[in-house]
């Protein structure tokens, strides 16, 4: 039988004293302490902590808490934008949102500052304009930037979404998912052209991404904007998940053959770089 008993701390905070099994255990249910608040802070540090998405029941289980409620709270948590879930609703894992909340307190991130850093190298050496970027779904979502010096360049700005399959950065983030993934990610197989070069096959994208995974770099020759030419590569955190990408972009005009190979050269280092500050070593 399980005793319960309240108790007030000189503290005023106040505990729940239950034996059972022959033990006595203390739990805070302290006036203050809300407890739906207290479990969306768990679901974001277990999915922060979990290498692979997790199903309803598995984060119910290491929670131990009850599948009604959870399912209510990771709703509520998909609508804002904060946890993704798969194709068929089954799987979770933390969403963009949490991301692009925390950019606004970049100082505080050492993934934007370490992009700060690095851009205004890249920006030295070749003068064109640097970009960061995450996954959101079927989009990529511009978290940084550092523009070149030149009056024509391609301008984005924080928060721009654009189809991952139509640009370099997303094409890279998606090289490092599996090709089962990725039709289950286009499981509508619907591939939108921006421009008259946009891949709008999905034989055509799982045979792009396979080239970028053997490179570790990615492109886009004007599928995103006419006349746009960039480079860009996945940038890794400790668990080799990828979690974001860099690129730089340049006006076709001003392409050359030095230049582009300096381009490439530049992003592949600074993500390796970045990856390396994410403590990913391989």
């Amino acid at each position: 039988m399980m005793l319960l008993t309240v108790l007030m701390t000189e503290g005023y905070s106040m505990y729940r004293k239950f034996n059972y099994g022959g033990k006595t255990h203390m739990a805070d249910v302290s006036p203050s302490v809300v407890k739906s608040a207290d479990r969306v802070l768990d679901i974001f540090e277990l999915l922060a902590q979990e290498k692979s998405p997790m199903s309803l029941m598995d984060v119910a289980r290491k929670l131990d808490v009850p599948t009604s409620s959870l399912y209510k709270l990771l709703q509520n948590l998909l609508r804002r934008g904060y946890v993704t879930t798969s194709a068929n609703e089954k799987l979770f894992s933390l969403g963009p949102k949490l991301f692009e909340t925390c950019s606004a307190y970049s100082h505080n991130i050492s993934l934007t500052e370490e992009f700060q850093r690095i851009s205004e190298g890249i920006a030295a050496e070749i003068n064109e304009s640097v970009y960061l970027s995450i996954l959101d779904g079927k989009q990529v979502l511009y978290i940084a930037e550092k523009q070149s010096a030149h009056p024509i360049r391609f301008v984005s700005h924080m928060g721009m979404r654009l189809p991952a399959h139509s640009t370099a950065m997303g094409k890279v983030q998606l090289s490092t998912m599996s090709d089962s993934e990725l039709k289950n990610l286009y499981s509508d197989h619907e591939l939108g052209a921006l421009t008259s070069r946009t891949i709008t096959k999905m034989d055509e994208l799982l045979r792009e991404v396979n080239v970028i995974r053997n490179d570790g770099v990615g492109f886009s020759y004007g599928e995103a904007v006419d006349g746009v030419q960039c480079a860009a590569a996945p940038i890794f955190n400790a668990e080799g998940r990828s979690i974001a990408a860099i690129s730089v972009s340049i006006p076709t005009v001003r392409v050359t053959p030095t230049l582009w190979e300096q381009t490439v050269d530049a992003v592949k280092r600074a993500a390796r770089a970045m990856s390396i500050k994410m403590q990913y070593f391989s």
